[in-house]
C-alpha cells in the first residue's frame, strides 16, 4: 500500500506543480483577452479576406457550420472568402461570452452581417454562433463553429 501511494504521489505531484504554477495561472487569466483578439482578427480577415491571417487562425481540421446547414472545411471556407463566393460588406461580432477550459475554449456571440456573395443579391443576416477554439503552440485556432438563425 505504501509503495502504491508513493508511486501515485510521484506521478501526481509534478502535474499538481504544473497545474498550480503562476505561469499557467497567468496564461489562463490572459486567455479570454487572447481569444477576444483572435475572434476579432478572424472577423477582420473575413471582412477583408487575407489568406495568411485565415491560415493562422483556422485549424487544419476546421468544421465550419453555417445556419443553412452547409459545413465548410478550412480549405473550402478560405476559398469561398478569397474568391468572393462568400463576401461580407459589413460584419459585426457582439455580445461575446468566452469560456476557457485549459487548452479548449468556446465563444458564443451574435453575428450580424451584410453579405453580397458573387452572383447573389445582398442579404442581411442575424445569427447566434458557438465557436470552439484550441490553443496551439502558434496561438488560438478556430476548430469548430456552428451558427443558427436568430429572429430579429
Amino acid at each position: 500500500m505504501t509503495a502504491l501511494l508513493s508511486r501515485t504521489l510521484r506521478t501526481l505531484l509534478p502535474a499538481l506543480v504544473v497545474a498550480t504554477s503562476p505561469a499557467l495561472h497567468a496564461q489562463t487569466l490572459d486567455a479570454p483577452q487572447q481569444l477576444a483578439a483572435a475572434n476579432e482578427r478572424l472577423r477582420a480577415a473575413m471582412l477583408a479576406p487575407h489568406a495568411v491571417q485565415l491560415d493562422a487562425l483556422l485549424h487544419e481540421q476546421l468544421s465550419y457550420g453555417h445556419s443553412s446547414a452547409k459545413v465548410d472545411t478550412k480549405g473550402s471556407l478560405v476559398k469561398a472568402l478569397l474568391t468572393g463566393t462568400s463576401k461580407f460588406t459589413r460584419l459585426d461580432f457582439t455580445d461575446q461570452k468566452i469560456d476557457v477550459a485549459g487548452q479548449v475554449a468556446t465563444i458564443r456571440y451574435t453575428f450580424d452581417a451584410d453579405t453580397h456573395p458573387a452572383g447573389k443579391p445582398p442579404t442581411a443576416v442575424h445569427l447566434q454562433v458557438l465557436s470552439v477554439w484550441l490553443h496551439q503552440p502558434s496561438g488560438w485556432q478556430l476548430f469548430a463553429r456552428q451558427a443558427v438563425t436568430q429572429p430579429r
